[in-house]
């Protein structure tokens, strides 16, 4: 009974949020607190989401002054650099654009926290994607599939829970697997390529005389258009796409050109909040706070708790200048947390009502006897739905094991079995359970259930690239 709860209730969930029935922190509050009733523990409803916050508070502290650290980087301009490089490679073809997302998120995975990668990749993409109208969700599945297969690095999480629950050593998992993955992360930029010639068939190819053109107040794309003297036009090279040019570039509509610059001011080279002058003292706070997460000095919401309010101090030493910076983050501080707290009572009621461990139980349990001697195999297979419908520590400390202890009967090696546990990875950056989903689709003003509609396919289908590699390769 709990076992097909569990599944309806999840089932419940995707469905309304990808039908935009409810909202993600409606459906991720009420529809838990319903079933746990139907479950017929109501009276542990509180108890169970007191578990779920407890045990999200760290990630959700993380979250929020992860988002304040790296909205005052931004605001100061560490990473305009990064930014022009990309806009001047990019240029302004949508395939590019697409590349381009994918490999800037794969570089920036290297630090192992899925947040800092979004916030960084969607703070550098978002302008030329909002100037250009391409889709977002496409940044958002390109950037959540590349971070998804680097996610396995051993410093990432899956590979050391992975060992831990087995009792491995993180390189002896990790190491066979870089041919599987390295062909995983080429299915992603071909993937990204795809789609990128989708998007330049869409919208055509504009040619940029210039990547960044400046003003007065603000600097725009070449071809975004707006009502102020020298704004070059983009001309169209190619393409069938529908839209004119006059459409692309915003027309004469202030309001609809204000709406747009919104979303443009971190490349503007005049605002009031630039601090070059501290540009390499931000550089190295930076780098030293990635490292010291790498190296786990301190936990890593302490760490960011610390390197906000030192970048928020050096930068702004005037109060009111720090009040600025936190209300202008504020929003997406209170999106991001909020949406966390939520997935908290989710979370809670899933593993309080033991639903998650039913779940597991019955797919366990009916694999196939004959399975039995490719229980690698299955592993991998199942770490995909698995590891998007349960949290890493509940899937490596609790299903994990079994799945292992399935494989020794047959001759399955430990290490077979957690090299193939980490397939599932690509989609599981994607799972409403995962706290830094959230920061991806809040910054890019995506509906988490387009988000989930469009990329749930193909990072499936990048997971079994993965799977497909391992075994070719006889990793798995």
């Amino acid at each position: 009974m709990l076992t097909i709860l569990g599944f309806t209730m999840i089932a419940t969930f995707l469905v309304l949020i990808m039908l935009k029935k409810m909202s993600p922190i409606a459906a991720l509050v009420l529809i838990p607190a319903l079933f746990c009733v139907f479950v017929g523990k109501g009276a542990k409803l509180g108890d169970y989401v007191i578990d779920g916050v407890t045990s999200l508070a760290p990630t959700a502290a993380m979250l929020m002054f992860a988002i304040v650290y790296f909205g005052v980087m931004i605001d100061v301009g560490l990473f305009d650099p990064i930014v022009r490089g990309i806009l001047k490679f990019c240029k302004a073809d949508p395939l590019r654009i697409v590349v381009g997302t994918a490999v800037l998120a794969a570089i920036v995975s290297l630090d192992g926290d899925g947040s800092t990668t979004f916030m960084i990749t969607v703070s550098a993409m978002y302008p030329l994607y909002k100037r250009l109208k391409m889709s977002l969700v496409v940044m958002t599945g390109v950037a959540a599939m590349a971070n998804g297969v680097m996610n396995t690095l051993p410093w990432g999480g899956p590979t050391a829970r992975a060992a831990t629950a087995l009792k491995l050593d993180a390189s002896d998992i990790f190491v066979p697997m870089i041919p599987a993955l390295a062909v995983g992360l080429l299915g992603v930029f071909a993937l990204a390529y795809v789609l990128g010639r989708r998007e330049r068939k869409r919208l055509g190819v504009l040619t940029l005389d210039e990547v960044l053109e400046p003003q007065e107040t603000e600097t725009v794309l070449v071809g975004a258009g707006g009502s102020g003297a020298g704004v070059k036009k983009a001309v169209r090279t190619g393409g069938s796409g529908s839209g004119t040019d006059a459409d692309r570039s915003g027309g004469s509509d202030a309001s609809d050109a204000s709406d747009e610059d919104d979303g443009f001011q971190g490349l503007d080279p005049n605002r009031a909040t630039l601090r070059p002058r501290l540009y390499w003292f931000n550089a190295l706070l930076t780098v030293t706070l990635l490292t010291a997460m790498i190296m786990e000095w301190l936990p890593i919401p302490v760490l960011f708790l610390l390197g906000a309010a030192l970048a928020l101090t050096v930068n702004f030493p005037h109060m009111p200048d720090q009040k600025a910076r936190l209300g202008a983050h504020a929003e997406n501080v209170l999106n991001v947390s909020g949406m966390v707290f939520a997935a908290a009572v989710f979370t809670g009621v899933l593993q309080g009502t033991g639903m998650v461990d039913h779940m597991a139980k019955w797919l366990v349990n009916n694999i196939p006897d004959g399975m039995g001697p490719h229980m690698a195999f299955v592993t991998g297979v199942l770490s995909i739905p698995l590891t998007y419908f349960m949290s890493n520590d509940g899937f490596y400390f609790g299903i994990l094991p079994v799945l292992a202890e399935a494989g020794h009967a047959h001759g399955v090696t430990s290490l077979e079995i957690a090299r193939a546990s980490l397939v599932g990875q690509p989609l599981h950056m994607s799972s409403p359970l995962v706290p830094a989903v959230y920061v991806l689709v809040g910054m890019a003003k995506v509906e988490f259930g387009d988000h989930t509609r469009f990329v749930v396919k193909w990072a499936a289908l990048t997971s079994l690239v993965v799977l497909g590699a391992g075994i070719l390769f006889g990793i798995i």
